[in-house]
């Protein structure tokens, strides 16, 4: 599947992502999670947006999004958003469908408009998040664990920081299961 005949698909649906960025940064996957927090700060809406894509981009790295994974997805995105349980759902479910439709070229975008918009404490909170979401079904696999250092790389998170975030993990890592 070429580039131009997925395009000439998604004009056929109806859905057609828009340039990648504008002045302020921001993704087409970034601007329409964001539309449905409208009653949010339209900064606080962007910030849990990519976060929630984010979360996303790692439950998807092995190719399935567990029940278990998607609770925890919802559960974050409520507490770290402050949102009622319904919208959090619903930024999930957008997010999910997102990734589907756009990930491949949106993953790198939309975590680099993460690192713009957030602090280092707030990129090391979603590393911690990250971990949490692929270790809701009991074992982080190895692509969630690669996926995980790639999106800290693009966050420009140090070694260390990883290593550190990645060890209150250890028991579930894949690699370390099984004598592994």
């Amino acid at each position: 599947l070429t580039p131009e005949v997925a395009m000439g698909i998604l004009d056929t649906l109806g859905i057609r992502a828009k340039a990648p960025a504008t002045a302020a940064g921001d993704t087409e996957t970034v601007r329409r999670i964001a539309a449905s927090l409208d009653r949010l700060d339209p900064e606080r809406a962007r910030y849990l947006a990519a976060f929630a894509y984010l979360l996303t981009r790692v439950a998807s790295a092995d190719l399935k999004v567990s029940e278990d994974e998607t609770r925890t997805m919802e559960r974050i995105v409520m507490e770290k958003g402050a949102l009622p349980e319904e919208q959090a759902v619903m930024v999930v479910q957008m997010a999910k469908t997102q990734s589907l439709l756009f990930g491949g070229v949106e993953n790198f975008l939309v975590t680099r408009e993460f690192r713009e918009i957030a602090s280092v404490e707030q990129r090391i909170g979603l590393l911690h998040c990250l971990f949490a979401v692929s270790a809701a079904d009991h074992v982080i696999s190895s692509a969630e664990e690669g996926t995980i250092g790639k999106i800290a790389s693009e966050l420009m998170l140090d070694h260390a920081e990883y290593v550190a975030v990645k060890g209150a993990y250890r028991d579930r890592l894949a690699t370390l299961q099984n004598g592994g």
